[in-house]
């Protein structure tokens, strides 16, 4: 009787994720993971956004099904098209973070109000800039761990600017690349069209410990409605992105 060749058959924990070795996708189930015990609590973490258009917004037809020819029918759509400029789709999310230092200073890094931030000095925090349409390299965050004794808390979070479609039209995830160890992705996938933001990760230092663990809490509001959920205390007013209204 013929067997599955020894060399290519995996075992024990090998057998599973053995073609995603390199991420970790952080899930209900397993929302937590140490920065620290990967050896990644040092250098600068970067945190990217990416999103693309979902099917049914480019004109694909009917839904996957649940059937076996359901699902084989569906290897016949196209893929989700990349939002490549204004003309295809009007999205326009955006990544942030809200932070608290050890010495209690609180703030936001953000795109909307032109905060972002600095890596060279407090908060130790910067973003790359601004991309309005879901281009593939997304948007990105830096954050300095060389100065982690710094952070108490960091709340990584994504909101959609006025005027765009809510987060049941687009396939977003945030991938964490840390300086070692595995990549970490955060997929925001689940369908609430009337959300507005979205708390993705919490980053806190416990004890010397840094923690990544998942949020995914959607919520109706802005910054001001996350910053209630988490007890942040800022004050928030309305914010101008360039050649664009008031929010």
């Amino acid at each position: 009787m013929w067997q599955f060749p020894s060399f290519l058959r995996p075992s024990g924990a090998a057998q599973f994720d053995v073609a995603n070795a390199h991420t970790v996708e952080l899930t209900r189930r397993h929302p937590i993971v140490s920065l620290t015990k990967q050896g990644a609590a040092a250098g600068n973490l970067r945190i990217n956004l990416s999103w693309s258009m979902r099917t049914s917004d480019t004109g694909a037809f009917g839904k996957r099904g649940g059937t076996w020819l359901g699902r084989q029918l569906s290897l016949f759509k196209p893929e989700p098209v990349q939002a490549a400029g204004p003309a295809m789709v009007n999205v326009d999310l955006d990544l942030a973070c809200m932070y608290e230092l050890a010495d209690g200073t609180k703030g936001v890094v953000q795109p909307l109000g032109n905060f972002l931030g600095d890596l060279d000095a407090p908060p130790w925090i910067q973003m790359s800039g601004d991309d309005r349409f879901g281009g593939s390299s997304g948007e990105t965050l830096y954050i300095n761990f060389d100065k982690r004794d710094e952070f108490k808390r960091l709340l990584v979070f994504v909101y959609i600017y006025d005027g765009t479609p809510a987060f049941d039209r687009t396939h977003a995830k945030v991938e964490i690349f840390p300086t070692s160890g595995p990549r970490i992705e955060i997929p925001l996938s689940e369908r609430e069209p009337q959300a507005r933001s979205c708390a993705v990760v919490l980053i806190e230092n416990k004890k010397g410990e840094l923690l990544v663990r998942r949020e995914v809490k959607y919520v109706y509001g802005f910054q001001a409605e996350l910053d209630r959920l988490y007890g942040w205390g800022l004050q928030w007013g309305r914010g101008y992105k360039a050649n664009n209204a008031v929010r």
